[in-house]
């Protein structure tokens, strides 16, 4: 016997419900008489255990189902409105290939699995029971056992009833042949695709990885460039008698098509030569469905975009698509406001205004201002994304503050802006870069004499500052393996009476490696120099300055290296930082919280280079609450060599990794 069926979401065979025979009723079927019996009231079907049977096996996961010793089986009836208890056990699944995968399956769906911790009466069962039995017989059938057979019965183990589903399988059915008609007219790319396609003959019948292959090969035709390929409806032919199936799936390639022009409609208005900046393709490239999706995603990064819709518009004889971009806005305007402390900086409050589309396209402004106990900050700043290429990032700011901090106060204005390749949470590139240049006038109080007296001076000074950096890590906020690498040069030129150069050059090295499940040990390195001229000649605020939350831990802000005659510091030459620290994530909580132990330490001097000696170290315990956007981090800690003036504990509220 065999069957002809069109699948399109799963391979299922439905056994044809069975003819009902028609009688005639009889001929005074109208009339009815009052003294006869009535019929007995039906069963409900499932039988209930007997209360007084001995109990069964303790451990009927390993019971034999052939076994001819069945356990006595009353019927549900027995027990009335009653409610109990109930376990469920499945039988019959050893043995056969998916029996874990179909347990999952199962349990996620099973109305007795997910009310197994209730008490239910005797019909809540029977219709519990009825229903997983066919739910089970399902999933037996969409991985190819067509000829499975699912029965509910009921034990008693003790004072607790199990539910029983046994199942008989059957025999797995397989693909006798596989056949994808017209895929030959892709040429040299058939034999790829093909073998795209991973169901092949001898293979399960299994639903799952026929849609599996089905998908794949649709995104390899669209990768290959065949735009505009058509995959049919896929057709089986199943013999029950051999439990063997034909699968007949047609396919129409079309042409190779290459990538045509842009087109734009809807807001906000990008014009088509901008996204052809964001796009990863040329017009007259090879099409790549993965690069269309990509554009949609890339238009929806920008912020400004609430959706976007790209539809391809073939040319006649469909070698060139042009894309269709319709975009809808999201809004543009954000107002942000940020409150924090930390120890040595005090409070700070910050509020900002953006437009993110005030100079179309991506063109944003933004207005930001900073209140606290030691700085007071006021900016605009101009942003273009995706400038002149995709990633590509022009900066312009310009902003007045005021810093009043133990080291030093400076009052400076600055103009500055740089351009730069960044990473982000969407697409976490490995490289990045920046170069810019600022021009600074800054009038300064510090030290500036080997005999600590401090006084104030007037700079100006035109720095160009240039990054570089690597990310191998596997996530920009929370890292738990591999590493990263940074360098830093600053060349800068200072006016004071006569001019003078010197570069300030900084490198940063972290690695991440999971020691479990749970724990992650993470540590850092820093290095950082200024060649060319004697720290003291140099402004304060650009000096090299260590301690604090991202820095050494324990100590207060710029607590670290050389002090003036009050005990403020005064800033180095060089510098060098390590951290070490244990990332161990708790399984209280559903797993949002954990604690981070770490040992700090670092030296800053007056000397071209670091030395070996004067090392200060702090250690402490940090906690992390793991939110959705990243950790968000307090750390505590306390130096274990503290010098005069130095506090018992340093606190630090940020988010993300301390590094």
């Amino acid at each position: 016997m065999a069957a002809r069926l069109l699948c399109a979401a799963a391979l299922g065979i439905v056994p044809a419900a069975p003819a009902i025979a028609q009688t005639a009723p009889p001929a005074n079927a109208g009339e009815l008489d009052p003294a006869a019996p009535l019929d007995p009231m039906p069963d409900l079907g499932v039988e209930w255990p007997d209360l007084d049977a001995a109990d069964a096996p303790a451990d009927l996961s390993t019971a034999d189902p052939a076994s001819p010793e069945r356990p006595v089986e009353p019927r549900v009836t027995d027990i009335g409105a009653a409610e109990v208890r109930y376990t469920v056990l499945l039988e019959g699944l050893q043995g056969i290939g998916p029996a874990d995968e179909l347990v999952e399956a199962f349990q996620e769906q099973s109305a007795l699995h997910k009310d197994r911790d209730d008490e239910a009466n005797a019909a809540q069962l029977d219709r519990r029971s009825r229903g997983d039995a066919e739910l089970l017989a399902e999933l037996l059938r969409s991985h190819g056992y067509y000829d499975a057979m699912v029965e509910p019965r009921i034990q008693r183990i003790g004072n607790t009833l199990v539910v029983v589903l046994d199942a008989e399988p059957g025999e797995q059915y397989r693909f006798q042949s596989v056949a994808l008609p017209g895929l030959e007219a892709a040429g040299s790319e058939a034999a790829e695709l093909r073998a795209v396609f991973a169901v092949k003959a001898g293979d399960p019948v299994v639903a799952a990885d026929v849609i599996a292959a089905n998908v794949a090969l649709q995104v390899a035709l669209g990768e290959q460039g065949f735009a505009l390929a058509e995959i049919g409806e896929q057709e089986i032919l199943v013999d029950h008698e051999t439990r063997r199936a034909q699968l007949v799936l047609p396919v129409k390639t079309g042409p190779l098509a290459s990538f045509g022009t842009i087109r734009v409609s809807g807001a906000p208005p990008f014009s088509p030569r901008h996204i052809g900046h964001i796009a990863r393709f040329e017009p007259g490239e090879q099409f790549r469905r993965s690069k269309v999706d990509d554009l949609r995603r890339a238009l929806i990064a920008t912020g400004l975009v609430a959706s976007a819709e790209v539809k391809l518009v073939p040319a006649a004889d469909g070698r060139t698509v042009d894309l269709a971009v319709h975009l809808d806005p999201a809004p543009m305007r954000t107002i942000a406001g940020e409150l924090g402390y930390g120890t040595g900086e005090g409070l700070r409050a910050e509020a900002s205004w953006q437009h993110r589309n005030f100079f179309n396209p991506e063109g944003a402004l933004t207005v930001r201002g900073v209140a606290g106990t030691q700085e007071q900050v006021a900016a605009v700043q101009f942003r273009r994304n995706n400038f002149r290429r995709r990633d590509q990032v022009l900066n312009l700011h310009a902003l007045a503050s005021n810093i009043d901090r133990d080291a030093y106060e400076a009052k400076t204005l600055q103009l500055g802006g740089n351009i730069e390749r960044q990473s982000n949470i969407i697409w976490h590139k490995k490289w990045t870069w920046s170069v810019g240049a600022d021009l600074l006038a800054t009038d300064e109080r510090g030290v500036f004499n080997s005999l600590g007296n401090k006084s104030t001076k007037t700079f100006l000074i035109a720095a160009f500052p240039a990054n570089l950096g690597y990310d191998g890590s596997d996530d920009l906020l929370d890292p738990t393996r591999g590493f990263r690498l940074g360098g830093r040069i600053s060349p800068e030129i200072s006016a004071h009476g006569g001019s003078f150069a010197y570069a300030r050059t900084q490198i940063d090295a972290s690695a991440y490696r999971p020691v479990s499940e749970s724990v992650v040990a993470a540590g850092r390195v820093r290095l950082a120099t200024i060649q060319g001229a004697d720290s003291l000649s140099i402004a304060p605020s650009r000096r090299l300055y260590a301690g604090g939350g991202g820095s050494v831990r324990g100590y207060g802000y710029q607590k670290l290296g050389p002090r003036d005659l009050d005990g403020d510091p005064i800033g180095g030459r060089s510098l060098a930082e390590f951290a070490l620290e244990a990332r161990v994530r708790l399984k209280l909580f559903g797993g949002n919280f954990g604690i981070v132990p770490f040992l700090d330490g670092g030296t800053l001097t007056n000397d071209s280079w670091p030395k070996l000696s004067g090392w200060q170290f702090g250690t402490g315990l940090g906690v992390r609450y793991y939110s959705s956007f990243g950790p968000i981090r307090i750390d505590v800690g306390t130096p274990l060599n503290p010098r005069e003036g130095d506090g018992p504990v340093a606190v630090t509220v940020s988010l993300g990794q301390a590094f």
